[in-house]
């Protein structure tokens, strides 16, 4: 844990310090709950550490994914919920094995994918998020069904190529976080207390996943060195 600490940016620090502060200050104006307050901050500091390189936000990733997915549950979001459950939980521990064999001084070695194979991503990435929105719209209780399904697929091929080590799942993220977003405003628009928080959440990440390409874009150039 002391490697976290070095290593940690004063850019990082007042990031996660203000996000963190927004989440207490929404919780406080909308009498939140402290489940959706845990998510908002584990959820903040597992993308931080996952921008950074560091083998410890499969650690905290670990408990987030456990908390959103009650959360998903509570909104109708059952995509969320089995993605969560069924593909996030058992991935944080394949993850952290995975990244162990390269990770040096807690930072974990970052490579690109080639272009061929990066297009390859992006077309089976968007037939699946089509496949699946159908699929769910006939579930009945479901709510934005391929708004839901893109963020599953998205978010799975994300975590794939997060687990390989690939620059490129910061390019899913982005997407991935904005389509999470438009969610959460929906819910929100029809009364879902968890909303706001949310918001709040998936925005920062958003804004993460744009530091998180360009400080692995950084990282993946340095590895060629």
């Amino acid at each position: 844990m002391s490697d976290i600490l070095k290593s940690w940016k004063p850019f990082e620090i007042i990031w996660l310090l203000s996000f963190s502060l927004l989440g207490i200050g929404i919780a406080v104006e909308n009498k939140d709950n402290w489940l959706n307050f845990f998510v908002l901050v584990s959820g903040i500091l597992c993308v931080v550490l996952a921008a950074k390189g560091s083998i410890w936000n499969y650690v905290i990733g670990t408990l987030n994914t456990v908390a959103y997915a009650f959360v998903a549950y509570e909104n109708g979001l059952f995509g969320e919920l089995g993605l969560y459950l069924l593909f996030f939980l058992p991935m944080n521990v394949v993850g952290y094995l995975m990244w162990k064999k390269y990770t040096r001084n807690d930072i974990v070695e970052m490579k690109a994918l080639q272009p061929t194979s990066l297009l390859a991503v992006f077309v089976l990435t968007a037939l699946g998020c089509a496949g699946l929105g159908y699929v769910l719209s006939a579930i009945k209780g479901q709510n934005t069904p391929y708004l839901d399904g893109m963020s599953t697929v998205i978010s799975i091929a994300a975590t794939v190529l997060m687990i390989l080590r690939y620059k490129e799942q910061w390019l899913l993220y982005i997407v991935l976080n904005i389509v999470t977003v438009t969610i959460w405003i929906i819910r929100t628009l029809d009364g879902s207390e968890s909303g706001i928080m949310m918001i709040a959440m998936w925005s920062a990440f958003l804004i993460n996943a744009l530091y998180g390409y360009y400080n692995w874009n950084k990282g993946s150039k340095a590895l060629k060195q």
